[in-house]
């Protein structure tokens, strides 16, 4: 078996909104050799815009509301990027993301320290062990003190943290940031401008930054970054790849400060493909058989051939280009024809790949979230999560000859992850479910956009949904037709109970004590 595993470095960026994820994405593009010009995210025209926000709506609204994968070199190493929607509204999309990947990196803004969606991505992290890199985001503007920041981060996620690269300054007083670990200033040409000079010092107390450095700034900043170094502990590998530590890199994404540090320190230790676990075992990367689990599908990535792609991770061996696979949910074999890799929207022919990459593999709609892919072997790979939407609506279609169009929008979307669908017992009309009022306002867009039709939305009377099953099924199919006005069926005819309140569902629990209401499901 190749150890060529061994050179991919596979990672998610995690943040709340606005804390500057999409500008790092297209940094490290960028030093990765992967673009040529990185485009503010806000910038008009369609030559500067972010590369990984590639959908109409993400580019309105300035905001990643699908995950990303790009994949470029760096260093020797093949670097596996997916660039995660950072709106709290597209929960369930990065979950899943979450599950293909081997570290992450958490960008924290100076300012606004850990916000509501860093931490309940940290805790997807948390479950699954994924170590955590922090990059503290925006130096460049007024900040909290960085102790300020180092502190939270070790009290609100119980995580030891390490000093990495510190401030020198920040806001109106920030001149640059100073690498603790190689003893490197980095610092800018011009006043204010972007980082454009790298300085090698003998350490802290080099005069070559006296010379640099105005002393009422320097000397706080000797003062702090040497507190930092003896006061918190020192950078183990060990505990970082458990998950115990993370190390803490102050940077400015927009004015490309401490990116190269960033990046060098994936490459150099951020963990290789680990072990997937697989029902009945766990998989190891230096198996000899392929196989792979798909975490994402996306529609009509190219608006032009109405396409269809499954994101698959690969677990362990060789992929080759034409080679056949087994679909273990159908039992089928499926040619690898076409295998892609992917620059956001672009993408090139996967002649090979190894465990750790993400390839694209286009189909009909006949492969979706939760497939594993194997040369022969049942596995069924674990901790892919279907949630139960937090939000319902009915679905109205402006133009009532435009059913089919509907139906196929709702059954791809569904598919995508986007939505769930619902049909209900009594009733024609479908119901979508999410777990974020943004993705209603996706599917309208997407759905004029792409398929030619006007979707409006009416309220149900109906607040949670919950899937059903119970070990006795004359006890479910009893239960079922005692409650059709509250039963759907999801797009697999697995029974959905709708309840009008958390009063009526507790009480539905308490009286119905062999039936199990689920919030959460696993992907088959």
């Amino acid at each position: 078996m190749s150890s060529e595993y061994k050179t991919r470095r596979t990672f998610a960026i995690i943040s709340h909104p606005d804390a500057g994820k999409t500008t790092l994405t297209e940094k490290l593009l960028l030093t990765g050799g992967a673009i040529r010009m990185a485009g503010a995210v806000k910038t008009r025209g369609d030559a500067r815009r972010a590369r990984s926000d590639w959908m109409k709506i993400e580019q309105e609204r300035g905001i990643s509301v699908t995950s990303s994968v790009m994949t470029f070199e760096y260093d020797g190493k093949t670097c596996n990027l997916l660039d995660t929607p950072g709106h709290e509204d597209f929960s369930e999309d990065t979950y899943r993301t979450l599950t293909a990947v081997d570290s992450a990196i958490m960008v924290i803004d100076a300012a606004k320290g850990i916000e509501s969606q860093t931490r309940k991505l940290f805790e997807v992290c948390r479950l699954r062990d994924i170590p955590i890199i922090t990059f503290v985001n925006k130096v460049d503007r007024e900040g909290r003190d960085a102790f300020e920041v180092m502190d939270e981060i070790q009290e609100a996620l119980a995580l030891d943290v390490t000093p990495m690269v510190w401030p020198v300054g920040m806001g109106t007083d920030f001149k640059g940031c100073y690498d603790l670990v190689n003893n490197i200033y980095h610092t800018s040409s011009r006043q204010g401008g972007g980082y454009d000079t790298k300085i090698a010092c003998s350490g802290l107390d080099d005069s070559q930054l006296d010379d640099l450095v105005p002393s009422g700034i320097l000397e706080p900043m000797r003062e702090n970054a040497e507190l930092a170094v003896a006061g918190y502990p020192e950078f183990d590998l060990t505990s970082y790849r458990e998950g115990h530590l993370t190390p803490v890199i102050f940077g400015s994404a927009l004015k490309d400060y401490s990116i190269e540090p960033l990046i060098n320190f994936i490459v150099k230790n951020a963990p290789e493909p680990r072990p997937s676990q697989a029902a009945s075992r766990s998989v190891e990367p230096a198996e000899d058989k392929v196989s792979g689990f798909i975490f994402k599908v996306q529609a009509n990535m190219d608006k032009n051939h109405r396409d269809r792609v499954a994101f698959m991770r690969l677990c362990s061996g060789s992929f080759k280009r034409g080679m056949k696979l087994k679909q273990v949910r159908t039992g089928k074999d499926v040619q690898m024809h076409s295998p892609i890799f992917f620059l956001a929207q672009d993408r090139e022919i996967a002649d090979d790949a190894s465990p750790g990459d993400v390839i694209g593999i286009p189909n009909h709609g006949t492969v979706r979230v939760g497939d594993t892919f194997t040369e022969g072997e049942a596995l069924k790979f674990t901790g892919l999560p279907a949630f139960a939407p937090e939000i319902l609506r009915r679905v109205r279609l402006g133009d009532s000859t435009r059913i089919k169009q509907l139906r196929s929008a709702l059954e791809d979307f569904a598919e995508e992850g986007l939505i769930q669908v619902f049909k209900p017992a009594i009733g024609s009309n479908w119901i979508v479910g999410v777990v974020g009022i943004l993705q209603l306002d996706v599917l309208a867009d997407r759905g004029k956009a792409e398929y030619k039709i006007d979707i409006s939305y009416e309220p149900i009377p109906y607040q949670l949904a919950n899937w059903v099953k119970a070990d006795d099924p004359i006890k479910l199919k009893a239960f079922l037709d005692a409650n059709r006005n509250n039963i759907v069926h999801d797009r697999d005819d697995r029974p959905v109970f709708l309840s009008k309140s958390p009063w009526e569902l507790n009480y539905t629990t308490e009286k119905n004590p062999d039936i199990q209401f689920l919030k959460t499901r696993e992907l088959d």
